[in-house]
């Protein structure tokens, strides 16, 4: 009796065991093709690309689970294997014929929560129709996912600026000392340009700390704005002024009275010194063909005493 009992278990476990080994291999037949190895057979490019970038570091797999490649191109890759591939077929795809808020939905789905994405809904690079994989692939092995170096993305749209990093006197945009982000903020940002800071004096005074002050005696362009006297990306005039001086300092400095206001000239500017011109409104003793920092050289503002300190001499 106790054989019977002790045969009948045993065949009882084999089965069990038989039936859940049918139903594992149901179950991975079922399974969508979600790993990047069901993929590489078609996509072998694309899957080399993505097992060298962040994502595949990271161990995507989504919020629910799922496998890296289902996790961005799903949630249909069984039918579009079942197809045999090809566009249409279910696979999720990053082209430009694509939604641009459907793209970028795919990243959301994990990135959502960045406190880097903040402000993304209200950017103007959404507004403008692009999305995250406008700069970003999850293939990429670049730094955050570029699709290319960072000063090199933003110059194929910004041409404009890619102009002015070009001059003379610029940033070290180009020379990689200084980058975009360090000024705007792509995702987003309350201010003008998408600045990282609150005002364009703000941003500057970050790296430009000797120019905040305070001083005694403050020149109020400088106070109030940068950009009056600068431009923020290149100049051809030195130090990223917007004109070369004595002309740019005229533009706020006229009147009758003083030597700021009137030209230099032949006249005015190239007559010698004698006894009877000297102290003249056109006397060579005065700024000659030079620049107004030849002696106003404190022009963000001064500490000096007296009346050199109020005129920027010191």
């Amino acid at each position: 009796m106790r054989k019977n009992i002790l045969m009948l278990s045993l065949v009882a476990g084999i089965v069990a065991l038989s039936g859940a080994g049918m139903s594992a291999n149901s179950a991975k037949a079922a399974a969508p093709a979600s790993g990047a190895e069901s993929c590489k057979d078609c996509h072998a490019d694309q899957v080399a690309s993505f097992m060298k970038s962040r994502h595949a570091k990271g161990a995507v797999t989504g919020p629910n689970g799922t496998g890296v490649c289902l996790t961005c191109h799903g949630p249909n890759l069984t039918a579009h294997v079942a197809a045999g591939g090809g566009k249409g077929t279910g696979a999720f795809t990053f082209d430009k014929k694509a939604d641009a808020e459907a793209r970028a939905e795919k990243c959301l789905t994990c990135h959502g929560d960045s406190k880097h994405l903040a402000l993304w809904e209200s950017s103007k690079h959404r507004s403008s129709g692009l999305s995250c994989d406008s700069c970003h692939s999850g293939h990429s092995s670049l730094a955050k996912n570029l699709k290319m170096p960072q000063v090199e993305l933003c110059f194929s749209c910004h041409k404009d600026v890619k102009a002015e990093a070009g001059r003379q006197s610029h940033h070290p945009i180009k020379e990689g000392k200084v980058s975009c982000s360090d000024c705007h903020d792509p995702h987003g940002s309350f201010n003008a340009k998408n600045l990282k800071a609150d005002s364009v004096n703000e941003l500057c005074y970050k790296c430009h700390a000797e120019k905040r002050g305070p001083f005694m005696n403050e020149h109020p362009p400088v106070a109030q704005d940068c950009l009056i006297c600068h431009t923020s990306h290149g100049s051809n005039h030195n130090k990223l002024l917007n004109e070369r001086t004595p002309s740019l300092c005229q533009t706020c400095h006229v009147g009758t009275s003083g030597h700021y206001g009137t030209p230099f000239t032949l006249a005015r500017g190239f007559t010698p010194n004698t006894p009877t011109t000297v102290g003249t409104n056109y006397s060579s003793g005065r700024a000659v063909a030079r620049s107004c920092l030849n002696c106003h050289a404190a022009i963000h503002g001064s500490n000096g005493p007296g009346v050199y300190g109020q005129r920027f001499a010191k």
